[in-house]
């Protein structure tokens, strides 16, 4: 059966891509999951204007990627904790990082988007950690993590 990619599929294609799969694959997986269509003509061209509309929401979100890694390129990051001589009691995770982005520029971060080397931060000290809100515009964030007095 061939059928059109709706979303990207491991193994098999992405959005957009005519695939030959066979008839149950299709009608038992694919199709319910909302993964792919049956390739008829209009099919194709109700997907051709769904391409159409995610390349333009997809220029959108770059574009608003690139104005947040301006507004954030050469900004400092500070990060108060409670901390001994050099450790900090618990950690700095990507919450934690989202939290004092949202406070201190009002900006609504996914932390799941930030990217901490090694998971956490477990001492004082300064680091920079990546945020991604696109695959193509990385931001790289200078964070200190200070002891609070």
């Amino acid at each position: 059966m061939n059928v059109i990619l709706l979303e990207p599929v491991d193994k098999l294609g992405e959005a957009g891509d005519m695939v030959k799969v066979k008839d149950g694959y299709a009608r038992n997986w694919l199709i319910p999951q909302g993964f792919a269509a049956v390739a008829t003509k209009a099919n194709k061209a109700e997907l051709e204007a769904r391409l159409a509309q995610r390349a333009k929401q997809l220029a959108e979100r770059k574009a608003d990627a690139e104005r947040l890694k301006e507004m954030l390129a050469d900004n400092q990051i500070e990060i108060l904790v409670k901390a001994g001589e050099e450790r900090i009691y618990g950690s700095v995770g990507n919450r934690d990082i989202a939290d004092v982005l949202k406070s201190a520029y009002d900006i609504e971060v996914d932390r799941r988007k930030i990217d901490i080397p090694g998971g956490s931060i477990k001492t004082l000290g300064e680091y920079t950690v990546v945020y991604k809100p696109h695959p193509e515009v990385p931001i790289d964030l200078n964070l200190i993590v200070k002891a609070d007095e």
